[in-house]
């Protein structure tokens, strides 16, 4: 029997309370499934389970506030599937094909609706009956921010922001208290990454375009598969993980910030990463995210975006143990082998745990990013 219990859903996590159950006593599960809605300081997630088999009992009710690390149901382990599991990987089915009865209807109604494919995407992962939305885009079609807002108000979030605060204020106190930080910086030649985003984009109908941000995470997480001690946690010793899932800094509109994972990056290309962002972000936004996405994240990125600040110095966010900051682009005066030219100029700093690297360490992971981001289609 298996013991599923409450996931610690980053360090200022102390409890969270149980909202719903998605599964009852004798339904089988498979991996990758959603089986409860837990409401913490972020908001409220979705629980995913990693094991397979029928579940015996649930131990928790309705609205019960359940420690870290408590037992919520008992599992009975399907001993078939663990031995498949030895021989081939099991690919999780998406939201949309979990759902109960009533999707296939709702699906061929849905199919005459107009709507962006990717705002129909996110629909389908979140459970919305896109025949009750009213378009604002061109045409009466169904947008994106059409989505987000009918996510919001399908069930309004409880969380304020002072509770994101109060988590923030945690996880940053503890990271000050316990981790000795040290902070590398290295100025960047932004022009080759500048202009394949240019040149890639002008293929690309304005929805589709990729951004910056999908480049700068490909990048951290290519260079992460050169430095993988920078890809790690600190518990009483490191530990390095052996998938590379880089958080992002998303700002929320009333205040207060998110740091959800972009799951094996370095396995996805510069456009899957954008499109999981388009994905993700309006989930962050509206407190819509699954336990892995804010559990499994092994690094954290922040983006000032163009304009913004020249630098940026991060507070890792334990039990990580680095952080990698995007200043705003300069043009700025650059040498080059012996010549003078003005170039888009990125200020890239790290911030780091001393107890897991030094600087060498460091340093070697800024050289490798600088590298990729000078040969971004290489990416």
């Amino acid at each position: 029997m298996i013991e599923f219990t409450m996931p610690s859903l980053g360090a200022d996590m102390e409890a969270g309370t149980l909202r719903k159950w998605l599964v009852k006593p004798g339904d089988r599960l498979s991996r990758g499934d959603i089986i409860a809605e837990v409401e913490t300081q972020k908001g409220l997630i979705e629980i995913e389970i990693f094991e397979e088999g029928k579940v015996d009992s649930l131990l928790i009710s309705v609205d019960e506030k359940v420690p870290v690390g408590a037992v919520m149901a008992l599992i009975d382990a399907d001993k078939k599937a663990k031995e498949q599991k030895l021989s081939s990987p099991v690919i999780p089915l998406p939201a949309s094909a979990r759902q109960k009865t009533g999707v296939n209807s709702m699906r061929r109604k849905n199919s005459r609706v107009k709507i962006s494919p990717l705002a129909r995407k996110i629909a389908a992962q979140n459970n919305i009956d896109i025949s009750t939305i009213k378009g604002s885009g061109k045409g009466g079609a169904i947008t994106k921010e059409d989505i987000t807002l009918a996510i919001a108000q399908k069930e309004p979030a409880r969380t304020s922001t002072k509770d994101i605060r109060s988590a923030i204020a945690s996880a940053m106190s503890k990271s000050n208290r316990e981790i000795p930080h040290y902070y590398l910086e290295m100025k960047m030649d932004m022009r080759q990454a500048l202009a394949w985003l240019a040149e890639t984009n002008k293929q690309r109908p304005v929805k589709k375009r990729i951004l910056l941000t999908p480049l700068l995470m490909k990048a951290v997480a290519n260079s992460l598969q050169q430095v993988p001690e920078l890809n790690a946690t600190w518990e009483n010793g490191i530990h390095l993980k052996e998938r590379i899932n880089p958080g992002l800094v998303i700002s929320l509109k009333k205040g207060g910030i998110v740091i959800p994972a972009v799951l094996d990056a370095n396995r996805k290309s510069t456009e899957s990463i954008m499109e999981v962002l388009s994905d993700l972000i309006p989930r962050a936004r509206a407190f819509q995210l699954k336990s892995s996405e804010l559990s499994d994240s092994s690094i954290t990125i922040t983006a000032l975006g163009n304009g913004g600040s020249d630098k940026v110095f991060g507070v890792i966010y334990p039990p990580q143990v680095a952080l990698v900051g995007f200043g705003g682009i300069r043009e700025e005066p650059w040498a080059e082998n012996g010549m003078l030219d003005v170039r888009p100029v990125m200020t890239v700093s790290l911030a780091a745990d001393h107890r897991a690297t030094d600087g060498h360490t460091g340093d070697r992971f800024l050289m490798a990013l600088r590298t990729h981001l000078l040969n971004p289609h290489e990416l």
